[in-house]
């Protein structure tokens, strides 16, 4: 459906050195698929979404959308439909009218286009503001116009540039519920930018995380979760964040024991290895490794750590403990008493380990449980 071979973006301004915003990009997209690009400020992303719809030239590479090239084409014959960021309402024109605007160019009747108009506008709960001007409305109803203005069309391809950023938070869950719905039923194939992994997880059937303009990794999010691809997808994927912790590596019997500190240390077996991560560990000194904090045991364990913050978060409690010099973070849905300053045990059990190698590429993943 959509096809992204080897694209690159370079920003160039006389007296400045050049911005490599996007490196080697390749991606497919299938028919009907909804696609997360999702990563922090300046990482590529929506350099990529412009690209796609035609606003930004494409320094190296291609782009094809059902078959056809459309790189080489002008934003107006790629049937692509995008909902901007900045809105980019026309001031004069009302809010049904900047949402019919794009529905213009392809003949339909007064009836169907004002019926469409009608249901795009209550499904972003803007059928009140039909009739107001830009101007007098709010920044969040705006974002809404901008959102319907693109799903209204027909299109073989819908880019949403961070679509609710700038909605309460209780609007934004009702709303990415519908569009799911709405993109689902009619087999829209989407392409939407967000930092929110919430957002990514509620709408996307699969997320690109992007950082320094490379693709990390693109795959379902358990997957991203379960077995992330480097160290920069283990830290940035999952809520908290995965424990990252370095350790020194040294032959034991039968394995391989990976020291974090005289207290912490974990021995892998050999034949739980496969044949290259057994190689990688025998040729590094030293490795990260990985651990979710809701696969932290609390309470239990041979991990002593002092308490540095206990809370209740209303469903779980996040519990920060130091051993070391070290600094681990659990989670678990129990409520626990410890106060900082207590001595605590923590158990981290080798299955549950992540295993990064020297260039950050992850050599073995924890087993799924």
């Amino acid at each position: 459906m959509l096809e992204l071979l080897r694209v690159d973006k370079t920003y160039r301004s006389r007296g400045k050195p050049p911005v490599h915003a996007v490196r080697s990009l390749d991606m497919e997209v299938g028919k009907g698929e909804i696609v997360a690009l999702l990563g922090s400020s300046g990482c590529g992303k929506t350099s990529t979404l412009r690209m796609i719809a035609g606003f930004e030239s494409v320094t190296a590479g291609s782009i094809a959308l059902q078959g056809r090239r459309i790189d080489p084409l002008p934003p107006a014959r790629r049937k692509v439909a995008m909902a901007f960021e900045g809105y980019s309402l026309y001031p004069p024109l009302t809010v049904q009218e900047n949402i019919a605007f794009a529905l213009k160019s392809q003949q339909i009747s007064r009836m169907e286009m004002a019926r469409r108009v009608e249901a795009v506008a209550r499904l972003v709960e803007i059928e009140d503001i039909l009739e107001s001007f830009p101007r007098a409305i709010s920044g969040g109803q705006q974002q809404r116009v901008s959102l319907a203005r693109a799903l209204v069309r027909d299109a073989d391809l819908y880019l949403l540039d961070e679509p609710m950023g700038q909605l309460e938070p209780q609007l934004r869950a009702v709303l990415r519920g519908r569009i799911k719905n709405l993109l689902a039923e009619r087999g829209m194939t989407a392409i939407f930018v967000t930092h929110d992994q919430t957002e990514a997880s509620a709408l996307a059937d699969r997320i690109a995380v992007m950082e320094d303009g490379i693709l990390q990794q693109f795959a379902h999010e358990q997957e991203l979760k379960n077995r992330p691809a480097n160290l920069f997808v283990a830290s940035f994927i999952g809520e908290p964040p995965m424990n990252l912790l370095e350790t020194d590596v040294s032959r034991s019997e039968g394995g391989f024991r990976l020291s974090v500190s005289r207290d912490v240390a974990f021995e892998i077996r050999g034949d739980a290895l496969d044949c290259a991560a057994q190689k990688a560990l025998e040729e590094t000194p030293r490795v990260r490794v990985g651990i979710r904090p809701q696969k932290i045991a609390v309470g239990t364990g041979e991990v002593r750590v002092r308490i540095v913050s206990n809370q209740w978060l209303g469903d779980q409690s996040h519990i920060a403990g130091e051993s070391g010099g070290k600094l681990l973070i659990a989670v678990t849905p129990s409520r626990v008493t410890a106060r900082p300053g207590d001595s605590f045990q923590f158990a981290l059990d080798p299955r549950h380990l992540h295993i990064f190698g020297a260039d950050g590429t992850c050599i073995r993943h924890a087993e799924v449980s």
